[in-house]
């Protein structure tokens, strides 16, 4: 089942509704199309579980507190915040565009510079994952 709703500025939200043997559930996938109907990058599923299996631990270990989830037309943005009201501690970022060149996910810094870019997400999340390894004395 499809349901479009018009939004404000004459954009629409896409809602695809499944049904699943847990009854009726919404899938996460309302991006809004522009007047001239292109298409947005996003993060599929299994990518976003990777990132928020890495956010739920850095949360744990008190590090994180908030995220923000950015779908434009050349990138999807994943940006971590330790604090609501400051800017992003991280941003995770996905452009397709660069698959063949330097690869299309990132990890991008507060000050804007590159930590860590490659073809393989979980590969480029291991440099935020080693702020978890502390030693115990």
């Amino acid at each position: 089942m499809r349901r479009v709703l018009a939004g404000a500025a004459g954009k629409t939200l896409d809602f695809n509704v499944v049904q699943g043997n847990l009854g009726m559930m919404n899938s996460f996938s309302a991006f809004p199309s522009g007047p001239s109907g292109q298409s947005v990058v996003s993060f599929h599923r299994t990518e976003l579980s990777v990132i928020l299996s890495l956010y739920g631990r850095m949360v744990a270990a008190g590090e994180w507190r908030d995220y923000g989830i950015s779908s434009l037309r050349d990138a999807a943005v994943f940006s971590v915040f330790r604090r609501t009201a400051e800017h992003a501690l991280y941003r995770i970022e996905k452009r397709p565009k660069l698959r063949a060149r330097q690869g299309e996910y990132a990890v991008i810094g507060m000050d804007g510079q590159v930590i860590k870019r490659g073809h393989d997400l979980k590969t480029v999340l291991r440099v935020l994952e080693r702020k978890l390894i502390r030693a115990v004395e």
